[in-house]
């Protein structure tokens, strides 16, 4: 998109002008092409395109297609670009904080959009066993789920949010109080914060984890989040790390619990659950663990 638009600030002014190469990007399988081809990959590839949750439903994906033995290593994540149409889209939601964000606050007024790509890689135990390097983490839990409530809004009982969160914990024989910390979706909308904040109350009370979310720092990536954020979970594992959520002041009314605000690192986390939901009620949940 960010292509398409420079080639149209040319082409209105002067019809015969215009770099039409600009415009064979706008194809949203376009990068995972470029991705591709850069990294020699030839076997298989494909793009996922859920919204939000998009990069974290191709890093689910990937664990598929290992588990079921179709593949022996997967590089899976995703990216977005800022663009003028995005933002003007989401100013005609009217969720767009004209000041920086302030997930999961009673005060919140929006969200930031931010741009950004987050890759990981995935390797099946037969190659986990011939690697020299060690490995970072194992996903060890991942789910979608679709509450069908809206185009663009979260159901406000956060029936999907839930339903991802449980599966997740279902798929990897955890229970909720496993969960060392939770890498929030946490937008910074009214909506999306309500909602997010009742399913975990919901599968979580009264023993609430650590959570935060990072996109006080990037802003909402869209469909790169889940893969920045999985980047973000991975070594919170690994090193123990908790991010503190930014600019948080005021605890949300309606829910009994509230964000870390600080830094802290060497943590005794086990497991990292990390949220991403999407337009349409797509919403999925990963969950990384340690080795």
């Amino acid at each position: 998109m960010d292509k398409t638009e420079k080639f149209f600030v040319d082409f209105l002014a002067d019809p015969a002008k215009g770099k039409l190469r600009d415009t064979i990007q706008h194809e949203c399988g376009s990068v995972t092409e470029w991705v591709a081809d850069r990294l020699h990959i030839k076997d298989y590839i494909t793009t996922i395109s859920t919204a939000c949750s998009s990069s974290a439903n191709a890093i689910f994906f990937g664990a598929r297609l290992i588990r079921h033995g179709m593949l022996d290593v997967v590089v899976a994540g995703g990216t977005d670009a800022l663009t003028k149409f995005t933002l003007n889209g989401f100013n005609t939601l009217m969720i767009l904080d004209q000041q920086f964000c302030k997930p999961f606050d009673d005060h919140r007024k929006g969200l930031n959009l931010g741009e950004g790509a987050g890759y990981i890689v995935l390797v099946s135990a037969r190659v986990a066993a011939s690697l020299k390097n060690e490995l970072v983490c194992r996903l060890s839990g991942y789910c979608n789920a679709n509450d069908a409530y809206h185009q663009t809004a979260s159901s406000p009982d956060g029936t999907g949010s839930y339903l991802a969160m449980k599966g997740a914990l279902e798929r990897s024989g955890l229970k909720p109080e496993d969960i060392g910390y939770i890498n929030l979706h946490g937008t910074g909308t009214p909506n999306n914060d309500i909602a997010e904040g009742t399913a975990i109350q919901r599968l979580f009370d009264p023993h609430y984890p650590a959570m935060s979310s990072t996109k006080s720092f990037t802003g909402h990536t869209l469909g790169a989040c889940g893969g920045l954020e999985a980047v973000f979970s991975s070594l919170s594992v690994r090193q123990g790390l908790i991010y503190p959520n930014l600019r948080f002041e005021t605890p949300m009314k309606e829910l009994p619990f509230v964000p870390v605000t600080s830094f802290s690192k060497g943590q005794p986390i086990q497991h990292v659950l990390s949220n991403s939901f999407g337009f349409g009620g797509n919403c999925s949940s990963l969950i990384f663990s340690k080795l």
